[in-house]
């Protein structure tokens, strides 16, 4: 199959570009040094190629991601890099299984839902979830006293991932990692998790780093100069030309655009709307040509989309689905496993 013969808009992953940067990460941070985050992909099949050079821990966002990794074989040690206050479906994984904890209701769910090991996440800078670094060890405390294992503690410094000067983001890192190892030092445990794709060669204080967009790269982490290639594009289709514009059949909702605007190489993009992108090209563009959109945020775009195609230049070589997306048990499985030990 060729490009061209794709419904648009279609995500395609450049083959060449996905090895290279799966190879890259691979040799920087070999086995169990990385975490690969699979909420930047959402694809049990690209895992699986990340798995295959030694990267079998993963972190996952959401129960479902959880769920499908396990059911895909790849249940090795996965995270839940998040609190959860339902964590029945969790318990009943074939899979090692920890899970993310930052209070004591977080702690309670996860040993009333069968879960055994945690980690303490602590707030180390970015506004979002984890607990204040001096109260990581009374919670640690209170997990042992569940009967939870604390395998260690996590903190993501998100708010220095896509910090430009090199010099400030290594400054911040250090800052926030200060904070995760003091916490540490009060919960013990021998895992101290964080880091992502902006931090991942220069976050030294971590045991394992969580990152998940170097796989297929955005134009926001490029612009950080990475040594990673950007994998994944959009194709779209021009359907209507101006005399100053034309627009193609890609917008709002195939498109994570919380990073800003996608990108179209020789044009300038005007602005997106519900199926359109409106740009102004370079050159000469008719209505029927194909354009690659470069996302900005890789993560929410394929949030939208059903597969991706993977291609050496104009030929689809492959295909992945990304069946990870979603938040409830695939095909009601885990659900209906629940239902029916309680009969």
């Amino acid at each position: 199959m060729k490009i061209t013969d794709l419904q648009t808009p279609a995500v395609l992953v450049d083959a060449a570009a996905l090895d290279h940067n799966l190879d890259t990460m691979a040799a920087a941070l070999p086995g169990a040094r990385l975490r690969p985050h699979v909420k930047a992909h959402k694809c049990t099949a690209l895992a699986a190629r990340q798995a295959e050079r030694g990267h079998r821990h993963f972190t996952c966002a959401t129960i479902r991601e959880m769920e499908g990794m396990a059911a895909a074989g790849l249940g090795d040690d996965l995270l839940l890099a998040n609190e959860v206050l339902d964590a029945r479906r969790l318990g009943a994984l074939d899979a090692r299984v920890t899970v993310a904890v930052d209070s004591e209701a977080t702690i309670e769910a996860a040993a009333a839902g069968g879960v055994r090991e945690v980690l303490v996440d602590v707030n180390v800078g970015l506004p979002r979830c984890g607990c204040a670094p001096e109260d990581a060890g009374r919670l640690a405390d209170r997990a042992r006293s569940r009967g939870l294992e604390v395998r260690g503690v996590m903190g993501y410094e998100g708010h220095l991932m896509l910090q430009g000067e090199v010099a400030d983001r290594e400054r911040g890192v250090a800052e926030s990692m200060a904070k995760l190892v003091a916490a540490h030092r009060d919960v013990g445990g021998e895992v101290i998790s964080a880091g992502g794709t902006g931090t991942y060669a220069i976050n030294r204080a971590a045991t394992e780093i969580q990152a998940g967009s170097y796989a297929l790269m955005d134009t926001a982490y490029s612009a950080l100069e990475l040594p990673f290639r950007p994998a994944l594009s959009l194709l779209a289709r021009v359907i209507s030309v101006s005399p100053s514009f034309a627009v193609a059949d890609c917008g709002l909702k195939a498109l994570g655009m919380d990073h800003g605007n996608p990108t179209i190489d020789g044009a300038k993009v005007w602005f997106c709307s519900d199926e359109h992108i409106t740009f102004a090209a370079e050159g000469a563009v008719q209505v029927g040509d194909f354009v690659r959109v470069l996302p900005a945020h890789v993560d929410p775009t394929l949030a939208y989309h059903e597969r991706m195609h993977v291609v050496a230049g104009d030929e689809v070589i492959d295909v992945f689905e990304i069946d990870l997306r979603g938040w409830q048990a695939a095909e009601g499985g885990a659900q209906r496993g629940e239902a029916e030990r309680s009969r």
